[in-house]
């Protein structure tokens, strides 16, 4: 009895201890690539016009200008590619649709071979792939994460994938803009901003992907500082050039 309830308890511990992040979605990948993506391009391009010797509104417009034409162009392409992702996806779902409504005998012995495969005995395999095939719906689902690795149920939405990009490139993007927009007459508070964000953003990821949240932060600290630096030096030679 003792043994029962110990197995219960360990059970119980490792059901609750036991969960996974959502993986799938179609948030993470845009939201975060998108907020990396506003922060730095629009960094190196407001220090590149910067070290143009420009005037305080001509960096202002052009961050402004970046974070709009950036926040746009990126919620367009996250929609078409998870769309089209989407759709393709769709497509042979479609197909293996078709599949089984024309040959179920086959799609049931192609299933039992599959698990045959991964080691399940012969007789079981084929009684477990009947089983599982008697409900076409469920077949198809099966199917789907045995032969193209996908889960028909939990698709990405293009919608929030385009929501996702754009609310995150606007936030990244505002950072450096927003010291200006607060009465700034010079570079440097925007890049102390921009920095602060750019390590900010780098650790969160790695909150999120269990990595070293220093070494995270410092890696997109040195990668946006490098990006700034080179446009500005770029911004500096071009003003000197056209002057």
């Amino acid at each position: 009895m003792a043994i029962i309830e110990t197995e219960a308890t360990l059970h119980v511990a490792h059901r609750d201890n036991h969960t996974h992040r959502d993986v799938n979605g179609g948030w993470l990948r845009p939201a975060v690539f998108g907020a990396m993506d506003g922060l730095v391009s629009n960094l190196a391009l407001m220090t590149g016009v910067a070290g143009g010797s420009v005037s305080q509104q001509t960096i202002v417009i052009t961050g402004l200008a970046g974070l709009a034409a950036g926040a746009f162009s990126m919620a367009a392409g996250e929609y078409t590619s998870v769309a089209s992702q989407r759709e393709l996806v769709e497509a042979e779902l479609d197909v293996e649709r078709r599949e089984l409504r024309k040959h179920p005998k086959d799609e049931e012995r192609e299933l039992a071979e599959l698990y045959e495969a991964r080691g399940v005995e012969a007789a079981l395999a084929r009684e477990v792939a009947r089983q599982l095939s008697r409900d076409p719906e469920q077949a198809l689902e099966i199917h789907a994460r045995e032969e193209l690795g996908i889960d028909p149920g939990d698709l990405p939405s293009p919608a929030v994938a385009a929501v996702s990009s754009f609310g995150s490139f606007a936030l990244g993007a505002l950072l450096p803009v927003l010291p200006y927009l607060l009465g700034a007459t010079v570079l440097w508070p925007a890049l102390l901003l921009a920095m602060i964000g750019l390590f900010a953003c780098g650790a969160v990821v790695a909150k999120v992907t269990a990595r070293s949240w220093w070494f995270s932060g410092l890696r997109q600290l040195a990668l946006g500082g490098a990006a700034a630096g080179v446009t500005y030096a770029l911004g500096t030679l071009f003003g000197a050039a056209v002057g």
